[in-house]
C-alpha cells in the first residue's frame, strides 16, 4: 500500500547511548543519499558519517536499509542508529525531512509505524496492540503475556475459532438450499456437536484473556475508613516503602496518595484516601471529597477499622455510617473488605469482631493473607498455563461471540435455521473486531493514536 513517506525518534526523550531515527515510505533513495552520502547495503549495519546539508558530519553511526516488503511496516525502512543526545536526535530528524521535502517526507504521528504495519499485512490489530502493551507492562508477568501475543499466540487462538465457526456456517448456509432435507443433513454432519465444541474452546479462551486483561488492567483497591485507622500505614506496608506521611494526629492524610504494586505479577493501584468523617477544616473537606471520588471508581474497596476501638459504640456507629455511604456510592460488582488494623496493639484476650481480615501494618501480621484476598477479588487463578495479553475490547468481543453461540444453540433447537445462520454470522464479525479483519475506522484511530511517537 503506497504512503506518504514519514520520519521520526524512534528512542524515548532524554539521554541516552543510543538513539534511533526511523524513516518509513515506498522510495527512500534520496533520503539515503543524503544522509550516508551513497546507498547501504540491504539490511547490513554500515558504520559511517551522517552528513548535514553542506557535506559536514552530524554524528557517526550505524544505517541500516530494509528494502520492501521485508520490513517493519512492509515498506522502505531506514534506520539511523546515532549517539543519544536529544540535539543530535533533533539534528538527524530535521535532516531527514529536509533531505525528504521532495517525496513529502513528514514526521510521524502516534502509532503510525505500527498502524502500517497492520495496514500491510505484516501483523494484526491483537499483535500491534501488544507491541504497546510489551512497552506498558508495569510486571514481569505482564511482559511475558504481552509478548506471547506480539508472536502471535492470541491471534492463533482466535483463528482456531474462526476456521471452526466458517466450517459450521458452510454447512448450516449449504443446507437452506435444501429445505426438505435440512434438519436430517444438519444431524448427520453433527451441527449440535460442533456448536458444542466451539463454545467450549471459546470458554477456554476467554478464561485466559481474562487473566491476560488482568495483567494489563490491574484493579483500582481504595483503602478507605476513619481517620487514625492506619491507611496510610497500609499503604506503605502494602508498597514496602514510606509513601504517605503517618502521625499520630487525626486527618494528617488531606490528598489522594497512589501506589501501583504487584502480586505474582498482577498489577494492583493502591489509593490512600482521607478519613472519612465530617470536618470543618476547608483542606480537609477537599480531601474527603476526593475520597468519595476514588471509592465511586474503584474496583475494590478495603475498609479499615481501628481494632483497639472495636468496643466503642461512637466509633462503631461512625463506622455503620460510612459503610452506608459505601453501599450507595459503589457499583454492585466492586467488593468491600473489612479490615481490621492495629492487632498488635490489642490483648490477646480481647474479644475480636466477627468477619474482616485481622492485620497489623505495623509488623506486617496478617498481610500475606490480605494480598491472596486482593488476588481472588481480581480474578487471578494462580498457575494459569499460556496467559496471552489481552484488553477489555478483547473480553468484550468474546462475550459477544459467547452470547451469540448460545442464541444459535437455541436456534439450532428449534430449527429455526436463518436465524441459525445469521447468529453464527455475527458471532464471525465479533471474533474478526480483534484482530482487526473488520474493524471501524474510529476504533483503528482509537487504538493507534495511544501510541509513542516513533512506534
Amino acid at each position: 500500500m503506497a504512503s506518504t513517506p514519514i520520519v521520526a525518534i524512534a528512542t524515548a526523550p532524554g539521554r541516552g547511548a543510543v538513539g534511533i531515527v526511523r524513516v518509513s515510505g515506498p522510495d527512500l533513495a534520496i533520503v539515503i543519499e543524503a544522509l550516508c552520502g551513497h546507498s547501504v547495503r540491504a539490511r547490513e549495519a554500515s558504520y559511517l558519517q551522517f552528513l548535514d546539508g553542506q557535506g559536514g558530519a552530524i554524528d557517526r553511526g550505524l544505517a541500516i536499509h530494509f528494502p520492501a516488503p521485508n520490513s517493519f511496516t512492509g515498506e522502505e525502512v531506514l534506520e539511523l542508529q546515532a549517539h543519544g543526545g536529544p540535539v543530535v536526535l533533533q539534528l538527524l530528524l530535521a535532516r531527514c525531512l529536509e533531505a525528504g521535502q521532495p517525496i513529502g517526507l513528514r514526521v510521524a504521528r502516534p502509532g503510525e509505524f505500527t498502524e502500517r504495519a497492520f495496514l500491510n499485512g505484516k501483523i494484526d490489530l491483537a499483535q500491534a496492540e501488544a507491541i504497546a502493551d510489551l512497552i506498558d507492562a508495569s510486571t514481569e508477568a505482564a511482559a511475558r503475556s504481552a509478548v506471547r501475543s506480539l508472536s502471535g499466540a492470541f491471534s492463533l487462538e482466535i483463528a482456531r475459532l474462526r476456521e471452526a465457526l466458517i466450517h459450521l456456517r458452510m454447512l448450516v448456509e449449504a443446507t437452506l438450499d435444501f429445505p426438505e432435507e435440512e434438519i436430517d443433513f444438519l444431524h448427520k454432519a453433527d451441527a449440535q456437536g460442533q456448536l458444542e465444541r466451539l463454545q467450549q474452546v471459546l470458554a477456554t479462551v476467554m478464561v485466559r484473556a481474562r487473566q491476560g486483561a488482568l495483567l494489563r488492567e490491574g484493579i483500582q483497591v481504595v483503602i478507605a475508613g476513619q481517620p487514625n485507622a492506619g491507611k496510610s500505614s497500609l499503604l506503605n506496608a502494602l508498597a514496602g516503602v514510606e509513601l504517605a506521611i503517618v502521625t499520630p494526629v487525626p486527618g494528617t492524610t488531606r490528598d489522594v496518595v497512589r501506589q501501583t504494586i504487584q502480586i505474582e505479577g498482577v498489577p494492583l493501584h493502591v489509593i490512600d484516601t482521607a478519613g472519612l468523617r465530617e470536618s470543618d477544616d476547608a483542606v480537609e473537606q477537599i480531601g474527603i471529597a476526593r475520597a468519595w471520588e476514588q471509592i465511586a471508581h474503584a474496583d475494590a474497596v478495603l475498609f479499615l477499622h481501628d481494632l483497639t476501638r472495636a468496643a466503642d459504640t461512637e466509633y462503631i456507629a461512625a463506622d455503620a455510617a460510612i459503610l452506608k455511604a459505601l453501599t450507595e456510592k459503589l457499583t454492585k460488582s466492586a467488593p468491600v473488605i473489612d479490615v481490621w488494623n492495629k492487632v498488635d496493639a490489642t490483648p490477646a484476650d480481647a474479644p475480636a469482631p466477627a468477619g474482616g481480615l485481622k492485620l497489623s501494618a505495623k509488623t506486617g501480621a496478617g498481610l500475606r493473607a490480605l494480598r491472596q484476598r486482593l488476588l481472588e477479588l481480581a480474578g487471578w487463578q494462580s498457575g494459569t498455563e499460556g496467559v496471552f495479553m489481552a484488553r477489555e475490547r478483547h473480553v468484550h468481543a468474546l462475550e459477544r461471540v459467547r452470547a451469540h453461540l448460545q442464541q444459535a444453540q437455541h436456534q439450532l433447537q428449534a430449527q429455526a435455521l436463518d436465524l441459525l445462520a445469521e447468529e453464527l454470522r455475527l458471532a464471525q464479525n465479533a471474533l474478526n473486531e480483534i484482530t482487526g479483519e473488520f474493524s471501524p475506522d474510529d476504533l483503528l484511530g482509537e487504538i493507534f493514536s495511544r501510541f509513542c511517537i516513533g512506534k
